[in-house]
């Protein structure tokens, strides 16, 4: 990405990093690259199979391990102005037992856990674990969610900044879908409309008439028909690498077309659905009761069956996190958590809705970050 925080930013980010880990009784975490480690650094560095992982110990000590040809990305990130110790690694080396070792140096005690980082793949994983051994290894993003689950002001800001990119994108949208274009046409239009107010595209979904009832349809050579449904997700990411997501049902010719009364019926129930999520949303719920919020009145209008995906996902610095919002789910919302509240409908072989919006939690509720309508348009 071509924009960073202040330097601060990242050195707060790492000492509540550190204070987590002690909080939770953890030895120590270990991140590997992407998105973790650019919300503790600013990097965005990848060194694919080889192996680089931030390390901080419960005593507050953060090393980077990294291959030695690319240590010289971290030019581009707040670590060099930050209080950690840059180990290159050359082949031949462990750098897995570098990366273990200030872990291994500081002496917890062998109950004490591990937190993993999401991106390590499973030969970092299970290699990390033979040398950590006794000490069990857990999930850091769960372990540590008032970290990496709860936003901070700056992130919050940012992903402020990305609902009102995105709503500008779909404030757009209405005047692409005319009878007689095709779904490839349209999504070209507005990957061009994305890239104007975000450094990337991340994707286009335009699914019209039966392919609505897609949930993770992209788009086809399927011509646009006037007065059907089209279901457009789309989403992109700012400078900072932080994401948008948001999704509106759109009718071909717009809504003064002559909509038939189910369609129109079954929308009506997935507005009042979504609504109701989001009413329900506040600190001290569980994910799983938002997912509930929405799914019954669905349910209750007899189109239960009909909504077979979860209602959320976080989002942050990648596109699905924690929180995500589904049945199971029993992790208490806290205020600054970030997620997508998205319930949907699809008739296979006929249509379908979906209407998206995210949201932070506030301390008494929620604020919507998509502030466009949310009516067929």
């Amino acid at each position: 990405m071509s924009k960073r925080m202040q330097a601060s930013v990242y050195s707060d980010r790492i000492a509540r990093a550190a204070s987590a880990v002690r909080e939770r009784g953890l030895a120590g975490i270990i991140i590997g690259t992407g998105p973790q480690l650019a919300y503790l650094t600013g990097s965005w560095l990848s060194s694919h199979e080889r192996l680089t992982a931030l390390t901080i110990t419960a005593a507050g000590e953060a090393v980077i391990v990294a291959p030695e040809t690319d240590v010289a990305s971290f030019a581009d990130s707040a670590v060099g102005e930050l209080d950690i110790t840059v180990r290159g690694w050359a082949d031949g080396e462990d750098a897995h037992q570098l990366a273990a070792a200030p872990i291994l140096a500081a002496g917890a005690a062998e109950t004490a856990p591990v937190g993993l980082g999401d991106s390590l793949t499973t030969r970092h994983v299970l290699a990390l674990q033979e040398l950590l051994a006794p000490r069990p290894t857990v999930v850091a993003a769960l372990t540590l969610a008032e970290l990496f689950t709860r936003k901070d002001e700056e992130e919050i800001g940012e992903l402020r900044r990305a609902g009102e990119a995105i709503d500008r994108v779909h404030a757009r949208v209405p005047a692409l879908l005319v009878a007689g274009r095709t779904e490839n046409a349209v999504a070209k239009d507005i990957e061009n409309l994305i890239l104007s107010e975000h450094e990337a595209v991340d994707f286009i979904i335009v699914g019209s008439g039966e392919n609505g009832a897609n949930p993770h349809h992209s788009h086809s050579d399927r011509v646009l028909q006037q007065g059907e449904l089209v279901v457009v997700d789309i989403g992109g990411t700012l400078d900072t690498g932080y994401r948008s997501d948001c999704t509106r049902t759109y009718v071909v010719g717009g809504p003064s077309q002559d909509i038939d009364d189910e369609v129109e019926s079954m929308y009506q129930v997935l507005y009042r659905a979504q609504q109701a999520a989001v009413d329900a949303v506040r600190p001290g719920v569980t994910a799983e009761s938002i997912d509930r919020a929405a799914r019954e009145p669905i349910a209750w209008a007899g189109y239960g069956d009909a909504f077979f995906h979860r209602t959320g996902h976080g989002i942050g610095l990648s596109t699905h996190e924690e929180p995500f919002i589904m049945g199971g789910n029993d992790l208490v919302l806290e205020e600054g958590m970030a997620f997508s509240i998205e319930p949907g409908i699809y008739l296979r072989g006929r249509y379908g809705a979906r209407i998206e919006d995210i949201v932070v939690v506030t301390a008494d509720g929620c604020e919507q970050l998509n502030r466009g309508p949310r009516e067929l348009q």
